[in-house]
């Protein structure tokens, strides 16, 4: 089981690595992101994470259930408790790594919606100020193509 815990949370670490730095993999991460999030992805990421929960909840209880005889554990529940220490600490770190990776994964989405907007804003700014230049350019052409007129001097 350990070996499994060890893999998923070098797993997670990779994931959250391709997602912090630009790279043609984070767009293929995103896709596979954004699509557990559609459909039966959500009921099946709840599921799975409160099994998890559950199997955490469970490690904890046996590492706190060892007996302590006369002061001192004998050295089999030792090396038990320290194995479902070992387990606890994985599948906890497991789950904040999961957790990291959602948020990272919202402020990423965040972020391209953001630029998008900046950019979509910045473009329609950049029109309205070209147009008023133009109109500013025709009202002094036209404004030199008047005739002066002639005023009497006094």
């Amino acid at each position: 089981m350990i070996q499994v815990l060890f893999t998923l949370v070098f797993a997670e670490m990779v994931l959250i690595l391709s997602l912090l730095f630009r790279s043609p993999l984070r767009q293929l991460v995103i896709m596979g992101l954004d699509r557990s999030k559609q459909g039966r992805g959500p009921l099946v990421v709840k599921s799975v994470g409160g099994t998890i929960l559950v199997f955490f909840s469970s490690t904890i209880y046996s590492v706190f259930s060892v007996q302590i005889d006369a002061g001192y554990v004998n050295p089999t529940d030792e090396v038990l408790m320290a194995y479902r220490l070992l387990e606890a600490s994985l599948i906890g770190f497991s789950i904040f790594l999961a957790l990291m990776i959602d948020r990272l994964h919202y402020y990423i989405k965040e972020l391209y919606r953001l630029r998008n907007y900046r950019e979509a804003e910045l473009k329609k700014e950049c029109n309205e100020h070209s147009k008023i230049r133009k109109s500013i350019k025709q009202g002094s052409q036209s404004w030199d193509e008047q005739p002066l007129s002639k005023t009497p001097k006094a």
